[in-house]
């Protein structure tokens, strides 16, 4: 890398992307992060500082879906335009990480929340938010993401039992999982996390509105750069605080990906399909030493699932959460085969077209 290419691992660039990046003529295009996404245009981080930009038109146009196009988190390739202080995206270079979920709603396409992000953090509150079934449905699309998981308890100044809410979240996690109580109120556990913010290395943030993430990261930058707002005693949730996923360079080295608060997670099953098994490995463990290799868990003999539930060795709310969640995504994987199916038989019907009319031009 020359010395423009290393000033930009402060953003997490790395050997990953500049081996996709030599495809193209470093004269023409730059390499840039995306910082933020807006409706009609992008801000980006370069080495030439940060600059705005819009998506070419050929890169809209061949899209598939919205898991095509820019998100967060993203490094791109880039033009600068004749004004010099705007850039088109030309492409997206490939993903080493991203934290997927379905749309809302009837549609079954990908929302990408977080790109090439190194860790995620899971954060939920020790009020009342506290709530494992949900860090365990957050722990499928974060094992998928292919970065590594950690849950953060925050508020630990409002709980009087926080240790024992942390080993609940241990179990509920198959203990594979870091899980850190903190409270940036009376500083408690802050310094756990240090080890996450090194230079170039990116932490994205997900939780719930209301949970403290802004907060958080007010205290990791040292200033209040988020808006916080106050969280209802009632039920202790709060409005969403954030309005839009930002990727934000840290004074101290790394960066943070804030989203805003998730009112609902859906999930999204990649190639892979395994964040289901890792989330669950503890399940899956005790579901491999069962008798009958296709065990359904219900009246079989020398079902060791049932064995280790009635042992109290296997929680059985977490266990009807995998039932629950497993259930989930193949319904998701049919709806997201037949869609893949519709879309294709788009795609040659558009192509088939294309190939007619530019017959019919050459005839004329």
């Amino acid at each position: 890398m020359d010395s423009e290419r290393r000033e930009l691992t402060i953003f997490g660039w790395r050997e990953f992307f500049a081996a996709s990046f030599q495809l193209y003529d470093g004269s023409k295009y730059l390499p840039a992060r995306v910082a933020v996404e807006h409706k009609n245009f992008f801000r980006l981080y370069t080495q030439r500082g940060e600059i705005l930009a819009e998506l070419a038109g050929k890169l809209r146009h061949e899209a598939q879906n919205r898991g095509d196009l820019p998100a967060v988190g993203d490094w791109v390739v880039t033009r600068l335009s004749p004004e010099a202080d705007r850039a088109i995206i030309e492409a997206v270079l490939p993903r080493r990480t991203k934290f997927t979920r379905k749309v809302a709603g009837a549609r079954s396409d990908e929302q990408v929340i977080a790109a090439n992000v190194d860790t995620v953090f899971l954060v939920t509150s020790l009020n009342q938010d506290f709530n494992p079934r949900r860090i365990e449905r957050y722990l499928i699309p974060a094992w998928e993401s292919g970065a590594n998981p950690v849950v953060i308890l925050s508020k630990s100044d409002l709980c009087d039992d926080t240790g024992s809410r942390v080993n609940e979240i241990k179990k509920s996690t198959g203990g594979r999982v870091p899980v850190h109580a903190i409270s940036v109120f009376v500083e408690d556990g802050l310094s756990e996390l240090d080890q996450y913010f090194q230079p170039g290395q990116t932490v994205a943030f997900l939780g719930s509105s209301g949970v403290g993430k802004s907060t958080l990261i007010n205290h990791l930058i040292g200033s209040e750069h988020l808006r916080v707002r106050e969280v209802r005693e009632s039920d202790g949730r709060g409005r969403h605080t954030t309005t839009h996923r930002e990727l934000i360079l840290l004074p101290r080295g790394g960066l943070v990906l804030d989203t805003p608060g998730m009112r609902e997670l859906q999930l999204w099953k990649n190639d892979e399909g395994s964040g289901l098994q890792l989330g669950f490995s503890d399940v899956e463990a005790f579901a491999s030493q069962c008798y009958f290799s296709n065990c359904r868990h219900e009246d079989e003999p020398r079902c060791a699932v049932r064995e280790a539930l009635a042992n109290g060795l296997l929680d059985r709310k977490r266990y009807e959460n995998y039932l629950k969640l497993g259930k989930e995504l193949q319904y998701l994987s049919r709806k997201q085969d037949l869609g893949l199916a519709l879309a294709e038989k788009k795609r040659w019907k558009k192509l088939t077209r294309m190939a007619s009319q530019r017959a019919q031009s050459k005839r004329k």
